[in-house]
């Protein structure tokens, strides 16, 4: 399984965000984005001849942009996130995780309306391939 901390440094790598949580977003700061496992179902990747022949697994993320009151504002910033994570279209590394592919789960940024305070959320899903250590 990948640790959400990778994501998460990828992430604050895009500068894009100030606040990007793992889990939970504390008190639901505007201008913050979410990061989370995606839940899957089916069996886990495992090569013929055991684990040590696996080369990469797959972990399914859900990040969630809380944006601002904006409609406006907070598509635009989830339309700079889907950009930016579509142009990870190559392999590439983070810390020590070498990402195999970034395949986005969605065609386009989904908007799940507004939290109790108005404030408006989108959600892009990935499917992060990555080497196995």
């Amino acid at each position: 399984m990948l640790p959400l901390k990778v994501i998460q440094q990828l992430i604050k790598e895009s500068d894009l965000f100030k606040q990007v949580y793992i889990g939970k977003l504390d008190n639901k700061k505007e201008k913050s984005l979410g990061i989370y496992h995606r839940k899957s179902s089916g069996t886990p990747i495992k090569a013929l001849g055991g684990l040590e022949h696996t080369s990469y697994g797959i972990s399914p993320i859900s990040l969630l942009i809380h944006w601002n009151k904006s409609f406006v504002e907070s598509e635009d910033a989830a339309i700079k996130l889907f950009q930016f994570l579509q142009s990870k279209d190559k392999e590439f590394q983070i810390g020590d995780t070498v990402v195999r592919y970034l395949s986005l789960a969605v065609p386009e940024p989904q908007d799940v309306g507004t939290d109790d305070n108005g404030v408006y959320e989108f959600v892009i899903w990935i499917d992060v391939i990555y080497e196995r250590k």
